[in-house]
């Protein structure tokens, strides 16, 4: 039976890839699919998905990249609405290099009383937004989505730029059929490479195929024995140049779905994709010019470039300032202190990100604005003043993954370094609630590049080893009616008070309540508190009252409810039996609690689970679980230290085997007899 579903699903894709997939040609069939053939649980799906890469000769401008995009979505559900939102990248620098955004169409279709009805989109539903002073991005939102309908769109990019974006071959949504072609001229030189961390890795055709471009010329001449400047004659002649294109092509059908899978860092670091590298142009007659890049050709390159390293040279702007701030101070961890903590007063983010200043130190001093980089350029010049050995650190975000290759693209953040003796000290000052060595999430990806003022540079960790805290204290009362209330008070340190500030901090106490609630089953939480909110070299302390209902289980004359009451994980967050990514939870975490549960009275105990320990790999992860009673008090303390922070998938079963033993221990039951 099984093999006959398979056998009749695939026949229903295979209808779908013979058919023609003409733009604006969406078919009744397509509308009435309700579920994918071959991933039901599916919320969308590519029907096709078309990337033609090529180079056309424009007189006075030389090769200009062409890249041309269809698409067909199939959106199953209100889950799959998200993909009918769509970002289009855009070199945005210069009035005669800037991409162009051309031949733009987009539709939605539905079906409607049996007939297909189709929506266009509309100028009020494209946005454009400035990433930095480089880039910007064209986003469009699809009209009329429902369940069941079909989008469609296409666009052509056309560039000056040789540089090509990564194609991307997988989605977190199946795609049943996609073609691609790249052509590029035989003097621009690529090294094409596939990911090597995909699973999916798709069959590429490669092809020459004759290509060739006309060029005009123009020419003047005079007759002969008459006066030059006179009686001139202009011809015009055009030119044909015969060259060899090199082809890269596949035509793919049933691409499986990234796996969305838990603590992930990025999933495009697992996508397969094709990534281009240009590796040096090569006209004839001509010296080559070579593109191929180590990492310290790159940030050498980043260093040279006037908007960077010219921008840590200057000090003329801050010297009085900073001499005001320094004076009295002498270690270096109290100049780091107090330069860090002036420059995020002084200067606030823009929310533009990149590693090359935007409105140029200075400028941004004066003005009291600017970039990630023109932020942090002026911290590490401010800090080189003070004596200090700092230094800017190239960095890619978690959202801009991990580099296959060298690369400009692969850093798009800079931050500062602190070189002691015995220590590194990283620096954001963009980011009003980091402190010294607590970098935002989001750059918390691997490492970095330092590069020093001799132009040398390496890689340093980014990974913080210093575990971020979370420890609650709980008191409990069983009242007569079988409910629970009682104080709470929670402490959250390093990273973890981090993501606090910066994710109630514009919310109110009613929202902030809805938070500590959420999952926690029948219970009020009144009365919150937090302290040490703008105090940011201090932990935050959140303290509350709560009132939980349906805790208790009354059987007979006993009473049956949970040790750890609301704060028991019910279920493994690891729930897939293998794993292709590895599990990252981006930095050590150690949770612990102390509960302390009091006995009603006229009820003994007769059962409290056995104190333990549960270990996964010696000490990567450790679980302590203690559990006591006297008189009428039970105390319940328990610490969850995740020491390793990045799990690799060979090690992902013993992982996942380690949660189900602390969730089963945190489960377990008290019970609770009448006298």
């Amino acid at each position: 039976m099984k093999k006959t579903v398979l056998i009749i699903a695939l026949l229903l894709a295979q209808l779908g890839f013979s058919q023609d997939f003409k733009f604006g040609k969406v078919s009744k069939a397509e509308l009435e699919e309700t579920q994918h053939a071959l991933e039901p649980d599916a919320d969308a799906a590519v029907l096709y998905r078309s990337q033609n890469i090529s180079f056309d000769y424009v007189q006075e401008k030389g090769f200009v990249q062409k890249n041309e995009i269809q698409e067909r979505i199939k959106i199953y559900n209100k889950d799959g609405y998200d993909y009918a939102t769509k970002t289009i990248k855009l070199y945005d620098e210069g009035n005669d290099t800037k991409d162009k955004l051309i031949s733009f169409k987009a539709y939605t279709y539905n079906l409607n009383n049996g007939k297909i009805v189709e929506s266009k989109l509309k100028k009020d539903g494209i946005f454009e937004e400035k990433t930095n002073r480089y880039w910007k991005k064209t986003k469009f939102t699809m009209p009329n989505v429902g369940d069941g309908c079909i989008i469609e769109y296409r666009y052509t990019v056309v560039s000056q730029l040789l540089g090509i974006d990564d194609i991307a071959f997988q989605e977190l949504l199946p795609i049943n059929k996609l073609d691609f072609k790249v052509s590029t001229p035989e003097y621009f030189k690529y090294k094409a490479l596939l990911n090597p961390k995909a699973a999916y890795l798709p069959k590429l055709n490669k092809t020459v195929r004759q290509s060739s471009f006309s060029i005009n010329e123009t020419s003047r001449t005079s007759p002969v024995g008459i006066n030059q400047g006179s009686n001139t004659e202009t011809s015009f002649n055009k030119s044909k140049i015969d060259y060899k294109s090199d082809i890269i092509s596949s035509n793919l059908t049933n691409i499986p779905a990234l796996k969305n899978e838990v603590l992930v860092d990025n999933l495009s670091n697992y996508q397969a994709k094709l990534v281009m590298e240009l590796h040096s142009i090569e006209y004839p007659n001509q010296p080559t010019k070579s593109f191929s890049r180590t990492w310290e050709d790159v940030t050498e390159s980043i260093y040279k470039n006037e908007d960077f390293g010219k921008q840590l040279n200057k000090d003329y702007y801050f010297q009085k300032d900073v001499d005001a701030i320094l004076s009295g101070l002498t270690t270096p961890e109290e100049k780091i202190s107090a330069i860090y903590n002036y420059v995020k007063s002084k200067v606030k983010s823009n929310g533009l990100i990149g590693y090359y200043s935007d409105l140029g130190v200075s400028k941004a001093y004066k003005e009291g604005v600017g970039n990630v980089a023109d932020i942090n350029l002026m911290l590490v010049a401010m800090l080189r003043y003070s004596g200090l050995q700092a230094n800017p650190v190239l960095v890619s975000t978690r959202s801009n993954g991990v580099p296959i290759t060298a690369t400009k693209t692969g850093f798009n953040y800079v931050i500062a370094a602190v070189e002691l003796m015995d220590k590194v000290v990283l620096l954001d000052a963009s980011n009003k609630f980091s402190t010294a060595n607590v970098l935002p999430k989001n750059l918390l990806n691997w490492q970095g590049r330092l590069i020093r003022e001799n132009d040398s540079s390496k890689w340093i960790n980014l990974q913080p080893s210093q575990a971020s805290k979370q420890i609650i204290f709980l008191n409990a009362t069983i009242n007569e009616d079988l409910s629970i209330n009682g104080k709470a008070r929670e402490q959250l340190t390093n990273h973890l008070a981090l993501a606090h500030r910066e994710e109630f901090n514009a919310i109110n106490n009613e929202d902030h309540i809805l938070s500590i609630e959420e999952g926690k089953g029948d219970i009020k939480v009144s009365n919150i508190d937090v302290k040490s909110k703008d105090e940011l070299s201090k932990p935050i302390l959140i303290s509350y009252e709560y009132s939980l209902q349906n805790g208790i289980e009354e059987i007979a004359d006993k009473l049956y409810f949970s040790s750890m009451l609301f704060f028991a994980q019910k279920e493994n967050p690891f729930k897939q039996e293998t794993r292709e990514y590895p599990v990252d939870f981006a930095y050590p975490i150690s949770e612990k609690h102390v509960i302390n549960i009091k006995i009603p009275q006229g009820y003994q105990v007769e059962s409290i689970p056995e104190s333990a320990k549960i270990q996964y790999n010696l000490k990567d992860a450790e679980f302590t679980y203690a559990i006591s009673h006297k008189n009428d008090l039970i105390q319940i303390i328990t610490n969850l230290d995740i020491n390793k922070s990045i799990i690799l998938p060979v090690y992902y079963q013993d992982f996942k085997k380690f949660f189900d033993l602390v969730i089963k221990k945190e489960t377990e039951q008290i019970v609770l007899k009448k006298m």
